[in-house]
């Protein structure tokens, strides 16, 4: 398979996963908090991970363990509860939408700290998908005045940490394996994890007695199987084969799979929503194009 198809073939699967991640967390928020969701979901993957990677770990330079640490602190640890916090005001479609902010919050981030320039069309695309992003949280606030949507906010932050993740593994860890990478994040971020969970609650005998915990168990092992462990690796190996903004461009294809799955779970969606979300695809597809 020639190095283009593979791209676009890593490019698809992991837009399948990731759409398929935001209604994981939906369900699985049903029995466990946000904060217990988080920690859970890096746990799990950390021990998956150091199954097949751990001894790879011995493999990264003393140089490089200060990269794969914020690696896996803006690329995994933060995310994960950024995300699940945000889920408990809005739907989870919407927060798949606002995920593709991840491309063009790449190129501000790469412009800004990593001396990446931009071209003209690239700035209007940025700002376009801004502007649809301001539409889409609006509407949503108008049609569903029981949440708040100022948790949007959550995961605009989630997208900017995203870039920066995507920024450092393309400047400092590219001599590293995907699987390296991934599995050196979560040694690093796995104790912060567990420290989380032991002061959420978690093992109260209350909180073990809940019906739903078993069921919210299920939903975030595969999230952690399929939506981070899997999906961290072939993220790592899309990024060493393309670019930082190619790779970021899997929010392309997510909100398609994420609507589906709202649609399904009886989430609404209005016409504006569709018009806003459009709005911002169109901003990342100009920030993306080629001269």
């Amino acid at each position: 398979m020639s190095e283009n198809t593979l791209k676009w073939s890593y490019l698809f699967t992991l837009s399948l996963i990731w759409g398929s991640s935001f209604i994981l967390m939906k369900k699985a928020l049903i029995g466990v908090t946000p904060f217990q969701l988080g920690a859970l979901r890096t746990i799990f993957t950390a021990l998956i991970l150091f199954t097949v990677g751990f001894k790879y770990v011995k493999t990264i330079d003393k140089t490089a363990w200060k990269w794969v640490a914020l690696s896996g602190v803006f690329g995994s640890l933060i995310p994960a509860f950024l995300f699940a916090i945000a889920e408990t005001e809005i739907d989870s479609a919407i927060a798949s939408i606002l995920n593709s902010l991840v491309p063009l919050q790449t190129i501000l981030v790469g412009f800004a700290v990593f001396q990446i320039s931009s071209t003209k069309r690239q700035v209007l695309g940025v700002a376009l998908g801004f502007i649809g992003t301001a539409l889409l949280v609006m509407e949503g606030a108008d049609l569903n005045p029981h949440q708040n949507y100022l948790y949007a906010g959550y995961i605009v932050l989630a997208t900017v940490m995203y870039a920066f993740n995507v920024n450092i593994i393309k400047s400092h860890l590219q001599h590293l394996k995907p699987l390296t990478i991934a599995t050196g994040n979560y040694v690093v971020i796995i104790i912060p994890a567990l420290i989380v969970l032991l002061l959420s609650g978690f093992f109260e005998s209350s909180r073990l007695q809940n019906p739903e915990l078993k069921m919210a168990l299920v939903y975030v092992f595969i999230l952690s199987f399929f939506g981070t462990a899997l999906a961290k690796v072939l993220f790592n190996k899309l990024i060493k084969i393309s670019t930082p903004v190619f790779a970021s461009s899997v929010t392309y294809v997510m909100p398609i799979v994420a609507l589906t799955w709202g649609f399904l779970d009886g989430e609404g969606f209005s016409v504006l929503q569709g018009l806003a979300s459009l709005v911002i695809l169109l901003g990342v597809y100009l920030a993306n194009k080629k001269a």
